[in-house]
């Protein structure tokens, strides 16, 4: 199977398992002095429901002074931030990492006047995704 696609969302494969790239994940998060706001483990939580569901959990993240900017111009891009990343596992056993990318979001939200910001967003999201799944960053 390829990169799933779904509009909005950038989506790599991991060379790590699932904790490992969470670990990962969140060691990136630190360095770059941001904070997790939230983490949430949707497959413990279908579990408690009597539910199965493979490796599955979300990460909000990010800092105020990148999305503050935003929701100035357009209170509803909100709704996106903070910054989220998902590591989910595939039927096949394979360890994905998703997020929205922050161009799409200023898309969807109409924002015209945030350029910097969205692409501050942008390369850092992708460089904290690439040391988590063990990639190279794109350029």
């Amino acid at each position: 199977m390829s990169e799933p696609h779904v509009e909005g969302l950038k989506t790599f494969q991991s060379a790590f398992g699932p904790e490992a790239t969470m670990d990962r994940l969140l060691a990136e998060i630190a360095s770059k002095g941001l904070t997790v706001f939230a983490r949430i483990d949707h497959s413990a939580l279908a579990s408690g429901v009597g539910l199965s569901l493979s490796r599955t959990e979300l990460v909000l993240f990010g800092n105020p002074r990148g999305g503050t900017p935003l929701m100035q111009e357009n209170q509803t891009i909100g709704i996106d931030l903070p910054l989220k990343a998902l590591i989910w596992q595939d039927p096949q056993g394979r360890t994905w990492l998703s997020y929205n990318d922050p161009e799409w979001l200023a898309l969807r939200h109409k924002i015209s006047r945030a350029g910097v910001v969205i692409d501050t967003l942008r390369k850092l999201i992708e460089v904290i995704s690439a040391a988590a799944t063990g990639r190279p960053p794109a350029k």
